[in-house]
């Protein structure tokens, strides 16, 4: 059974602790004891509802007495899927965790309230989703009992945010009307909207198809470790530990190294301690070469026939994280999947509004939250391709170097 990961996001108020609640009590995600807790807590236990925003705002009082939670998960399943959700903050000023938790993202869920229509939390959380290539978007106009179900305020929204979504290049966009209080459309079609033909929203991420959004034509495989047990019975033994993050490598394949360019050729593979004939995303793997070669953690085998970016410069789109300002001249660690090199912020481009989506003149300081194009140079050379092209090989971080926090979340070009 294939897992679905995705994020709900909206302003505040907009429902996403309700719908969240929701899917879980409804899809009977809930344990007997979660129950009757919520039974007790419930504000409107006297006419006997179940106030759902409570599964999740507990999450949200831990925040309020001051303890910090980047991201908080909520997994559920139904005979068809595995679902894991990203519950983050929408606030502007918890832009970082939500970079975080759309970071693995396959489908992003933008709540709009029906009475306010698309607004600039709206706007923002869509950047976002444009800039980590969340190729699956949602948008669940919420609270539509309180517009009277109403097709018009229902089309004019899909409307508004169309054109959104096109100044994004969001393409793959969804729009269900929902009530997450009373249900309507969140498990079962509802009865409210006989002009609504769609599927329910459960429906939708039951079915919709996530498998295909894994590259299986470019292959890539960063070294992990390299397995050398020097014992008596494995004397010869030389094995290159990893996760094929994309692509195909089989018995057989001719491989270059990345960044030596080193070439051998793969004479034998193991897949959880069995010798295949072939490995393949998302696997992780033991890739034995031909020859041996020089090859470390970080290193990164592809075919050879592969065109790879490797270069000491590149541009970046980054949201920073860090409590300290970013400035120009400044030096970082930056990670691409298991390669860790050094790094120092060449130029600082412009800075994105993330509410009127336009780039501005870069300010002297970059501070916590911003999204900013740089470029960067780091002292070895980096293999990688652009995160538009191929995310899990262009998506990287940046890392203090005295404290070792994570201080930027990069897509490089």
């Amino acid at each position: 059974m294939d897992i679905l990961r995705f994020i709900t996001a909206g302003s505040v108020d907009d429902g996403k602790s309700t719908l969240i609640g929701r899917l879980l009590y409804d899809s009977k995600s809930i344990m007997i004891d979660q129950l009757e807790a919520l039974e007790k807590q419930s504000k409107n236990k006297e006419d006997g509802e179940i106030d759902l925003a409570l599964l999740t705002d507990g999450l949200r009082s831990e925040r309020e007495q001051g303890i910090t939670i980047d991201v908080a998960y909520k997994y559920f399943s139904t005979p068809k899927r595995k679902f894991i959700i990203a519950d983050a903050p929408g606030h502007i000023q918890y832009t970082r965790n939500m970079v975080t938790g759309a970071s693995n993202a396959d489908l992003i869920i933008i709540l709009i309230d029906a009475r306010n229509g698309v607004v600039e939390q709206t706007k923002r959380h869509s950047l976002i989703a444009s800039l980590l290539q969340i190729k699956h978007v949602v948008v669940a106009i919420n609270k539509m009992d309180l517009v009277n179900h109403s097709k018009e305020v229902y089309d004019k929204i899909a409307s508004d945010y169309a054109l959104v979504a096109k100044s994004l290049g969001l393409n793959e966009v969804t729009y269900i009307p929902i009530s997450a209080l009373n249900g309507d459309n969140i498990v079962d079609r509802s009865n409210a909207f006989p002009w609504y033909e769609g599927p329910a929203l459960l429906d939708l991420l039951e079915t919709i198809e996530v498998s295909a959004d894994i590259n299986l034509t470019h292959a890539r495989f960063p070294v992990q470790y390299v397995i050398r047990p020097q014992s008596a019975e494995l004397h010869d033994y030389r094995g290159y530990s990893g996760k094929v993050v994309s692509g195909i490598y089989k018995v057989g394949d001719k491989i270059k190294v990345l960044p030596s360019g080193l070439e051998s050729e793969i004479n034998a593979i193991e897949v959880s301690g069995k010798s295949v004939q072939e490995a393949f995303a998302p696997q992780g793997a033991i890739i034995h070469l031909k020859d041996d070669i020089d090859i470390s953690r970080g290193d990164v085998l592809v075919h050879q026939n592969e065109t790879v970016n490797l270069s000491h410069e590149f541009t970046a789109d980054v949201c920073w994280m860090g409590q300290q300002p970013l400035q120009a001249g400044s030096r970082y660690m930056l990670q691409l999947n298991s390669r860790l090199v050094r790094a120092v912020v060449k130029e600082v481009e412009y800075r994105l509004n993330v509410n009127t989506l336009e780039q501005e003149v870069a300010p002297e300081k970059i501070l916590l939250n911003d999204v900013v194009r740089l470029k960067l140079k780091t002292a070895s050379p980096l293999p990688y391709d652009a995160y538009n092209t191929l995310k899990v090989n262009g998506g990287a971080i940046l890392i203090d170097e005295t404290s070792h926090v994570t201080v930027g979340a990069c897509m490089l070009h």
